[in-house]
C-alpha cells in the first residue's frame, strides 16, 4: 500500500514537471511571437508618425504659401488706397 502510493505520487510529479516543462516552452515561445507583433507594431507607428509628419508639413507650407499671397495682396491693395489718398489731397488726378 505505501509502495502503491509512493509510485502514484512519483508519477504525479513526473506529470507535473513534465507539464512545467511544456508550460515553459509555450510561454517561450508565444513570448517570442509577441516580440514580433510588437516590432511589427512599432514600425507601424513609426510609419505612420513619418507619414503625418510629411503631410503636416505640406499642408503647413501650403497655408504659409497662400498666407503671404494673400497679406501681399492685402498690402499691395493698402499701398495703392495710400498713393490715392495722396494723390487726391495733392490735388492729382489719377
Amino acid at each position: 500500500m505505501l509502495t502503491d502510493d509512493m509510485t502514484r505520487l512519483c508519477a504525479e510529479i513526473l506529470a507535473l514537471r513534465k507539464m512545467r516543462g511544456n508550460l515553459m516552452s509555450e510561454i517561450q515561445h508565444d513570448s517570442k511571437g509577441r516580440k514580433k507583433a510588437v516590432a511589427k507594431f512599432c514600425a507601424h507607428l513609426g510609419s505612420a508618425r513619418a507619414a503625418l509628419a510629411r503631410r503636416s508639413k505640406h499642408d503647413r507650407v501650403a497655408f504659409m504659401n497662400h498666407l503671404r499671397r494673400t497679406v501681399g495682396a492685402q498690402r499691395q491693395e493698402m499701398r495703392d488706397d495710400l498713393a490715392g489718398a495722396r494723390n487726391a489731397w495733392a490735388g492729382k488726378s489719377a
